[in-house]
């Protein structure tokens, strides 16, 4: 079943999240400590994907690009404003608690190495390794970001299931138009930018700085573009 990583994946959070709503009495020094420990580890994943470019140049050009474009769109704002309209819609006495937990969750579970490869090996191998290892981590993490961040956490699965499933889908027709080469080099290029997307929400997750990540989100879709454009060259 092609699907079945990603739906382990979007239950995996789903569990963690109501994990997360019996939790919510920790202290809040405990929730401050273990979300600034998420924060650097989420913090160092990004590096470490940030530095597989082999084509540098590709990567600072698509977050350029992607980011002005992402401005242009108000992408950040949109995704808020669809979190405190899910707010409105559950009654939720704290405002801005869904909307934040929505985008937070979203942003750290979609744009990742993990999320598009795992779904392309499931859908060119239907081998669901990858997506497994990251529902473990997705539902561990969802406990302590319900526990400080409340119910939308657990309303990313949504978009998590929608992200994967359609990464999945069209990577059982991606063999017949796209070569392998060019597949690694997309797949490499991309890990990249979403590393830097990753280390953005790392500096948010530990209030360093406030950095609108999903403005950055075209920026992935730009490095596939350049890539493909390099590969012609």
């Amino acid at each position: 079943m092609v699907l079945l990583g990603t739906l382990v994946n979007g239950v995996a959070i789903i569990i963690g999240s109501l994990f997360g709503l019996v939790l919510r009495n920790i202290s809040e020094r405990m929730k401050a400590t273990v979300m600034q420990g998420i924060g650097l580890a989420v913090l160092i994943l990004g590096v470490g994907m940030g530095l597989k470019s082999e084509q540098f140049l590709i990567v600072i050009s698509s977050i350029a690009i992607g980011s002005a474009i992402g401005e242009w769109w108000n992408l950040e704002e949109k995704l808020n404003s669809l979190g405190l309209w899910i707010e409105k819609r559950v009654g939720a006495k704290e405002k801005g608690n869904i909307a934040r937990g929505f985008v937070t969750a979203t942003l750290v579970y979609v744009v990742g190495a993990m999320a598009i490869v795992g779904a392309l090996d499931s859908g060119l191998r239907h081998d669901h390794t990858v997506l497994f290892t990251k529902a473990m981590l997705d539902g561990i993490s969802a406990i302590i970001f319900t526990s400080a961040l409340g119910i939308g956490v657990m309303l990313s699965a949504v978009p998590v299931i929608l992200y994967q499933g359609f990464i999945a889908l069209f990577a059982t027709q991606i063999q017949a138009f796209v070569p392998e080469v060019l597949m690694d080099a997309i797949i490499l290029e991309i890990t990249a930018v979403g590393g830097i997307m990753i280390v953005a929400i790392g500096l948010n997750i530990l209030e360093v700085v406030k950095i609108r990540v999903a403005n950055m989100l075209p920026s992935l879709l730009i490095a596939i573009l350049l890539v493909t454009i390099v590969s012609l060259f």
